[in-house]
């Protein structure tokens, strides 16, 4: 009996979205050998995807629909399947994160996932020694995440990053390129503040690791600190207040937000030379 055969649509979306790409493939009268072809897959992958084993791509969503003509329901589907690639520790942060009208980010060493770069991101998540499949999937997840800065009303966003950040060539001088490049840019957009943390300024109130806190449109704030194993979401209001004050001591510590600029720029120049 195939790994499909067990599943239960009712048990999660991507159960639910496995079921129904095989229920409409048979009903279409379609192998899963024509369908990779057709999605630009090897079949043991979809065969996998159908399993609810492996997150379904975009491009299936989309090559899903056309095939079928379900007028964009995997599409619809797909942003929902794709939390799946996060780590199930981390998605509670990710729904914060959706909510947040505010966010307000330290990283030490990478730079954070709402402003990678896709070859930056796939570069970090190759460095973690994933299979493609699982770094194709976090890339995608990450990029995902993203789409909250795209929409109407966009979050707050404050980051500010360690000098570590820019002088780490993750991925290669020319994905660095192209990271400190989306920098620049993100700058210039009035809901966004980033700051650098020199290395002449020493010492400083991250050293203990990066966090990131969050001003919900409904509720009280919450903070996510990052770790080794998982990171931990934290509602307790002293924790809050104390994240608060040591991002005002990150900020106090960092260059302006205009230097800021001018260094990632230099730092952007001298990989060019």
């Amino acid at each position: 009996m195939a790994a499909a055969d067990d599943l239960d649509p009712t048990s999660s979306v991507l159960a639910f979205y496995a079921t129904e790409l095989r229920r409409l493939r048979e009903k279409s009268n379609i192998t899963q050998r024509e369908l990779a072809r057709r999605a630009h897959m090897a079949p043991s992958l979809l065969n996998k995807i159908e399993a609810a084993k492996r997150l379904p791509s975009k491009e299936l969503s989309e090559v899903a629909d056309e095939v079928f003509g379900t007028d964009r329901h995997f599409q619809r589907l797909w942003p929902l399947v794709i939390k799946f690639a996060y780590p199930t520790w981390f998605r509670p942060f990710v729904e914060l994160e959706e909510a947040a009208t505010a966010i307000r980010s330290f990283e030490a060493q990478a730079v954070p996932g709402l402003l990678q770069t896709e070859q930056y991101a796939r570069a970090v998540f190759t460095a973690g020694r994933l299979d493609r499949e699982r770094v194709e999937e976090s890339v995608a997840a990450r990029l995902e995440r993203q789409r909250i800065l795209a929409r109407e009303s966009p979050p707050e966003l404050w980051m500010v990053l360690d000098e570590n950040v820019l002088r780490r060539p993750v991925g290669g001088p020319a994905t660095m390129r192209e990271q400190l490049e989306r920098l620049l840019t993100a700058a210039d957009n009035p809901r966004t503040v980033i700051q650098i943390i020199p290395y002449e300024a020493g010492g400083h109130a991250g050293v203990s690791g990066p966090f990131a806190a969050l001003t919900l449109d409904e509720g009280p704030d919450v903070v996510y600190a990052d770790g080794f194993i998982q990171g931990q979401i934290l509602a307790d209001p002293s924790d809050v207040k104390a994240a608060a004050r040591a991002y005002d001591l990150l900020s106090a510590a960092a260059l302006s937000p205009s230097r800021s600029i001018d260094l990632i720029a230099h730092t952007m120049k001298e990989l060019n030379s």
